[in-house]
């Protein structure tokens, strides 16, 4: 395969920079776009792992020119840059909106003015746009809701249930499950498919949407009290403090590794059938918040056991995990990584690295503050 010039947005962060090393093993020429926002970069510099035969482009997608000037002489656009994060996204409207919806605008803005030789773009979609994943009754039918009142939330029943009370069992989640965002950030991931897939079929532009599930692996910024649920227990717990764990900790998640991650975003670039789709992307297991944060503890050798906060957060849902089919089948995407598999990986890099300054209990509390917690 001859080399390609590849543009990832997002490039300096967790997934990027994965992605990023694997472009350049293959000998394609890559060039990273990334606004180095110091709450994934605190001393808002080039991390370490920027390597040297990428270009770096410091920019932000909120500036159109900048986003324009990044597409030169550009084959493959990966677009993973985005502001991240659940709660935070429900008082940063305006700022998640910025960056991931107009942001999106500006790059395809960009390509229908003057597409270039771009001939694939990848966009970083996410699970958290399905609101809850599927359910099932107990008699095995299809639910007509998936309802959590605030009445029920209040008394601590967590469970989902449809309109006449039965309570709901969680199953795969595929794609062909209606979307329901709970979130601004859910929202803005909604709205950056959507733009790109529909822009991709307006114009004749191949495009492809991953629906990421609960990343985690080496990387992932440990200071950021909005990234994903493992890096947040286990800066906890690297700093002798219990994971905040919301609601009861039963909720259950699908956990992918980032270099599973790496895996779909190469294939889907690759192959011509994927155009036009978006596809689900984890490992294809359910596993409970309250086992995640168990298995660190283990393997960082901690008794430390996890702080049920016994709250619910606005925007949350309580059951989601990927059914994988569809990438298995067009993609021929299969997950390498096994959870046991990656938390060893995860811990071993957390303990290489300085001990990271634990925002978790000030984030709670914003988010009490301003009556987003019950």
């Amino acid at each position: 395969m001859s080399a390609r010039r590849v543009l990832v947005t997002g490039g300096a962060g967790f997934v990027g920079s994965h992605l990023v090393d694997a472009l350049l093993q293959r000998g394609d020429r890559v060039r990273i776009f990334d606004n180095l926002d110091p709450q994934v970069h605190p001393e808002r510099r080039k991390p370490q792992w920027v390597p040297a035969d990428a270009e770096f482009v410091l920019g932000d997608m909120r500036d159109a020119d900048g986003v324009r000037d990044s597409l030169r002489d550009i084959d493959v656009v990966y677009h993973l840059a985005a502001a991240v994060g659940v709660g935070q996204s429900m008082y940063q409207i305006a700022d998640y909106t910025a960056v991931n919806t107009l942001g999106t605008a500006h790059l395809l803005q960009s390509l229908v003015d003057d597409r270039g030789d771009v001939q694939k773009v990848v966009v970083a979609s996410s699970m958290s746009i399905y609101g809850e994943g599927r359910y099932a009754r107990p008699d095995g039918g299809e639910p007509r809701a998936t309802l959590r009142t605030l009445d029920r939330l209040r008394a601590h029943e967590w469970e989902p249930r449809d309109v006449d009370g039965a309570v709901l069992a969680p199953v795969p989640t595929d794609e062909s499950k209606p979307l329901d965002p709970t979130s601004i950030y859910a929202l803005t991931k909604a709205d950056q498919e959507k733009m790109v897939l529909q822009i991709g079929a307006a114009y004749d532009i191949p495009a492809v949407a991953l629906r990421f599930f609960n990343i985690y692996g080496p990387r992932q910024s440990l200071s950021n009290p909005y990234t994903g649920v493992a890096a947040i227990f286990s800066s906890r717990l690297l700093n002798g403090q219990p994971p905040l764990v919301f609601e009861d900790g039963g909720q259950k998640r699908d956990f992918v590794s980032v270099y599973d991650i790496v895996q779909a975003l190469l294939l889907s670039a690759e192959e011509e059938a994927a155009a036009g789709k978006a596809f689900n992307v984890g490992s294809g297991r359910a596993v409970t918040v309250n086992e995640v944060a168990s298995i660190l503890a283990s393997v960082l050798g901690t008794e430390l056991e996890a702080q049920i906060v016994d709250k619910y957060r606005v925007g949350d849902i309580r059951h989601c995990f990927s059914d994988i089919s569809l990438a298995r089948e067009v993609l021929g995407y299969e997950p390498r990584v096994t959870f046991e598999q990656g938390m060893q990986e995860l811990v071993a890099w957390l303990q290489e690295q300085d001990r990271p300054k634990d925002g978790v209990e000030a984030h709670a509390a914003e988010l009490a503050a301003r009556g987003l917690t019950l």
